[in-house]
């Protein structure tokens, strides 16, 4: 099997716990999770260098998700990669939990920064790869913010500083998914075209289909031959991607699985995910 097919069957994964794992506890923020899946397919599948038997391996990269509601695709990732139990997804926000709704290094294996409190992780993402710079070191920090989280001043602040200082240690990657909790982002403040706006801050940009592993790979693997510069990878995605039923759904940032029209049609796209993970 190619890697790419590889990838994608890891993709098919991710997807479908998330769908299970939500639809056991009867809610969850879907949208942006979704628009994910390939995103984490591609980190935890091909870019990342890491242990799962050893979360706190020295070498290993890091992962911020700054955009920390949507921790179910960066659970799953990391169940499918080894770091815990599968059956720990199905835990998912109950009292006592490994895996709480928004990321807590100090509760999940693999997860190096809490975040939640959205433009934080970029800040923090900021200073780790600045110390990972001062201290020599060759680990990457790949920080994954929300076009929404974008409204917050936080995020530029934080962007101004990784490009004045040439973090490209620093892979920032923007999940443009048009979509945030209160509507459209052009409707709620007009992002206009980000990937402009992160190169007059001064980054190296690549914007890639966040639905194609092998475009994200590509572009992540580009961006890490900058040198002279911070680098930015711009998703072009759909919020609820993956599951047409879910991309057409108006309130798809968080979704309760209350009625028989939303649980029919998760039940066909979880089939329709073991047919591809099965290879039928």
């Amino acid at each position: 099997m190619s890697e790419i097919n590889k990838l994608k069957i890891l993709s098919a994964k991710i997807r479908l716990d998330i769908l299970e794992m939500l639809e056991h506890i009867g809610y969850g923020h879907l949208g942006g999770s979704l628009s994910l899946v390939e995103t984490m397919s591609a980190l935890y599948g091909s870019i990342l260098k890491f242990d799962p038997k050893n979360p706190k391996w020295e070498d290993r990269d890091f992962v911020v998700l700054s955009k920390g509601h949507c921790g179910p695709v960066w659970y799953s990732a990391l169940a499918e990669s080894g770091f815990f139990e599968k059956e720990l997804l199905f835990t998912l926000n109950e009292g006592g939990t490994l895996l709480p709704s928004h990321p807590d290094r100090l509760k999940t294996p693999g997860v190096d920064m809490t975040t939640g409190s959205l433009g934080q992780g970029v800040s923090v993402a900021a200073g780790m790869a600045y110390a990972l710079k001062l201290d020599r070191k060759e680990n990457y920090v790949y920080v994954i913010v929300g076009d929404g989280e974008l409204n917050e001043g936080q995020c530029w602040e934080a962007f101004q500083f990784i490009a004045n200082y040439k973090l490209n240690n620093c892979i920032v990657i923007i999940d443009d998914n048009k979509r945030q909790l209160d509507g459209y982002t052009k409707d709620v403040i007009n992002q206009f075209n980000i990937e402009e706006k992160m190169k007059s801050f001064g980054f190296a940009v690549n914007t890639v289909s966040g639905s194609s592993e092998e475009d994200i790979c590509s572009g992540i693997n580009e961006l890490k031959e900058v040198k002279d510069s911070a680098a930015c990878l711009v998703l072009d995605t759909i919020k609820g991607q993956g599951v047409p039923y879910f991309e057409n759904m108006k309130s798809n940032h968080s979704v309760k699985f209350i009625n028989s029209e939303i649980l029919e049609e998760n039940h066909k796209a979880i089939e329709e995910l073991k047919k591809i993970i099965e290879g039928r």
